[in-house]
């Protein structure tokens, strides 16, 4: 497999060298983890040659008798060299028994710069305080970016490469196979193999069925406004016997084994966050083509997806803006920044056009107001509203 250096993620780590936080890699499956770390250790070995690696893939039959802290924290001391810089990278570091013993002993020796990847299900973003009594820097990885897939693949004509990438998708280990229906197989195995059996394995959930049915919904149902309650009405009327604490628990499940991310809204005008009715986006755009095939491809709703994941990459919050009973696809905040964005397939057609405009034209202060569509031109305006074809803005450089 052709490997690409992932600058964006790369530069994360090399920003936090030598502090004392334990660093963790967190993402979905397949996303890119181990690679990342194999790439960091690349990076150490050059820049500082006489530090001392001790690098663990649990992965591999060779560190299988480290399962358990104690082997681990023995291994780890015996390869520790005094007076050198030592490094720790571990690599699915959930497979040991009681990781995070060995973990925060490694720590408090304050003799370690600490590197780990884990499973989502098994190391999760909210659990890491818990885990860990030493501070943590977590460094969430998502699936190939649009400008990563141009990258991996060599493209030059981002318009045709973006029609591509949404067919195909991020998860670059599909990349590998010919076909469309091996790719999807692909990305199909990963959602179901990798990400609900963690799932299943962590919360020892017994309805499966449930859970399967509960993510083909969420996956036809990307960018649309869903409610728990809503949902479980619909899964007793089709023999699905549940209720809505029992789905809102399945649902927090998946978002924290990063398949899906929800978004809630934000009352724009009276600057308050609203509890019902969020949004959830996929991790990976394509595991909507993988498991529910591409017949009636809703290209909106993918863009949607994509343009999503692409703010969250980017470190914003994100939200969905309502006003006045108008929706806006995503207000992103970032510290003192503020975007407003609309995200439409086409614009070509004046009365779509004035449908995504309008919204955004009832917004009074003063932040970005931005439209993404298929326009294939430069960036113009509109009353003040910024309209960018989306190839052209995911390839923008990043904050």
């Amino acid at each position: 497999m052709r490997l690409i250096e992932r600058e964006f993620y790369l530069n994360k780590l090399k920003e936090v060298t030598g502090t004392p936080d334990i660093k963790v890699i967190t993402g979905v499956r397949r996303s890119g983890k181990s690679k990342l770390l194999e790439s960091f250790l690349n990076h150490v070995r050059e820049t500082n040659p006489e530090a001392n690696i001790i690098h663990i893939n649990f992965n591999l039959n060779a560190y299988e008798n480290l399962m358990e802290y104690h082997a681990l924290i023995t291994y780890i001391e015996e390869a520790t060299i005094a007076g050198k810089d030592n490094f720790v990278m571990i690599d699915e570091v959930q497979m040991c028994s009681g990781f995070e013993k060995a973990i925060n002993s490694l720590h408090a020796s304050e003799m370690y710069d600490i590197y780990i990847t884990g499973s989502n299900a098994f190391l999760l973003s909210s659990d890491l305080a818990t885990l860990f009594t030493g501070r943590t820097f977590e460094i969430e990885v998502y699936p190939f970016s649009f400008g990563e897939f141009m990258q991996y693949y060599d493209l030059s004509d981002q318009y045709a490469a973006f029609t591509r990438y949404i067919q195909e998708g991020g998860m670059a280990g599909s990349y590998l196979y010919k076909s469309p229906e091996a790719k999807y197989d692909y990305i199909s195995d990963v959602f179901n193999t990798l990400i609900v059996r963690d799932i299943q394995q962590k919360y020892r959930i017994r309805n499966m069925p449930l859970m399967e049915r509960l993510c083909d919904f969420l996956i036809d149902n990307i960018s649309n406004l869903t409610s728990t309650r809503s949902v479980a009405a619909a899964f007793n009327s089709e023999q699905f016997k549940t209720n809505d604490r029992t789905v809102s628990a399945y649902i927090k499940y998946l978002c924290n084994a990063f398949a899906f991310y929800k978004v809630r809204r934000y009352d724009i005008q009276g600057k308050r966050y609203l509890a019902s009715n969020d949004k959830y986006y996929l991790s990976d755009h394509s595991f909507k083509y993988a498991k529910l095939g591409t017949k009636n491809a809703d290209y909106g709703r993918m863009i949607e997806n994509i343009v999503a994941i692409e703010l969250l990459r980017r470190g914003y919050e994100l939200y969905v803006g309502v006003l006045y009973k108008k929706e806006i696809d995503f207000v992103a905040i970032k510290r003192n920044e503020k975007l407003y964005i609309q995200v439409a397939s086409s614009i070509d057609d004046p009365e779509t056009f004035q449908r995504e405009v309008d919204p955004l034209l009832k917004i009074k202060d003063a932040y970005p107001k931005l439209l993404l569509a298929r326009t294939r031109q430069e960036m113009y305006q509109h009353e003040g509203i910024q309209i960018f074809d989306v190839a052209d803005w995911l390839l923008k450089e990043k904050d």
